[in-house]
């Protein structure tokens, strides 16, 4: 007696069947993020982003008024509530931070410029919280909605993409440091995907000239858990915010999830006199920042950097490029 030929039908409901769970995450094409789990409930993370935005919102606004007030008055008022309002903002958005070794301090009356790699809008909030310190950006900040006024009021130092404005913009910066304030920088000139350091553009530690000049501290920053799970090459992708994306939807997504945490890795201060040029502090800041992302990347014990020969450092690092794109 032979046996009944199975209904086709039936092998593509079962075929269908066994295929969703492998569904339950839809990965964008090209440098898309991820998108959110799919849930039993689909509308829990959209109303967990709506209401990560709306807190946010809330926050700045009050912070905004404070902030303003202090930017009036003489000390250091201003500089310690940028970074309660950061720290708070990063909170807000859901993001768990660990920071790993210690904050450099102005040395005998020499400021500090941290530099730190560059992956997402994600690291303003996350080293405003952490560092004393203004950001340095690109001037098309300032025109922007909202996030323009923002970056005023936390007194960040707006440089162009011109080459011709380098000079005065070199100026503009070591005011600020001469006056007292720290800076963040970006050496990388724009933000990356997350999954390397890109060489650091000799040109940002111009500012490393002054007399005397300031103290250079090496800063990694990586995302390192998403769902609380660790973030692996293709997930990584949540948090980079790079190229042509815009930042709207980006952070729209990112604020879908839950479970997210990243480490903030600090490394030993370098003093840019121990270095015969430029182009070997450069290489050498950018060897203790490469090194530390990528033992974050690999989820290996977070460790700051040992110093290096700046000949050995010469070495190891690629050649960075001259010419400034901030970020």
């Amino acid at each position: 007696m032979s046996e009944a030929m199975p209904d086709p039908a039936r092998l593509m409901r079962r075929r269908s069947a066994l295929l969703r769970p492998a569904r339950a995450v839809v990965v964008a094409s090209g440098v898309g993020p991820f998108a959110p789990p799919a849930r039993r409930w689909p509308l829990l993370p959209r109303l967990r982003a709506a209401r990560r935005l709306l807190a946010v919102a809330l926050w700045t606004l009050l912070a905004s008024g404070v902030q303003a007030g202090l930017l009036l008055l003489p000390g250091q008022g201003k500089v310690r509530f940028a970074r309660l309002y950061w720290r708070a903002t990063r909170r807000l958005i859901g993001v768990r931070l660990r920071v790993v070794g210690e904050v450099a301090r102005p040395l005998d009356g020499r400021p500090v410029v941290y530099a730190s790699n560059h992956s997402s809008w994600l690291d303003i909030p996350a080293l405003g919280g952490v560092l004393p310190a203004c950001f340095v950006s690109k001037d098309d900040i300032s025109g922007w909605p909202v996030i323009g006024t923002i970056a005023r009021l936390g007194r960040t130092v707006f440089v162009s993409r011109r080459a011709a404005s380098t000079g005065r913009e070199r100026d503009d910066m070591l005011r600020r440091l001469a006056a007292g304030d720290n800076l963040v920088l970006f050496p990388e000139g724009t933000s990356s995907d997350g999954s390397r350091v890109l060489p650091f553009r000799t040109a940002f530690f111009a500012i490393a000239e002054g007399d005397p000049p300031p103290i250079i501290q090496p800063v990694s920053i990586v995302y390192d858990r998403l769902a609380g799970l660790p973030a692996g090459r293709a997930s990584r992708a949540v948090f980079s915010w790079y190229g042509d994306m815009e930042l709207a939807p980006h952070a729209w997504r990112l604020l879908q999830w839950r479970g997210m945490s990243g480490t903030v890795l600090l490394h030993p201060p370098l003093d840019p006199r121990d270095f015969s040029s430029r182009k070997a502090l450069a290489q050498a800041t950018w060897q203790a920042v490469a090194d530390g992302a990528s033992a974050l990347r690999q989820n290996r014990p977070a460790q700051p950097a040992s110093p290096r020969p700046a000949a050995e450092a010469a070495k190891a690092a690629p050649k960075p490029a001259d010419s400034v794109v901030f970020a």
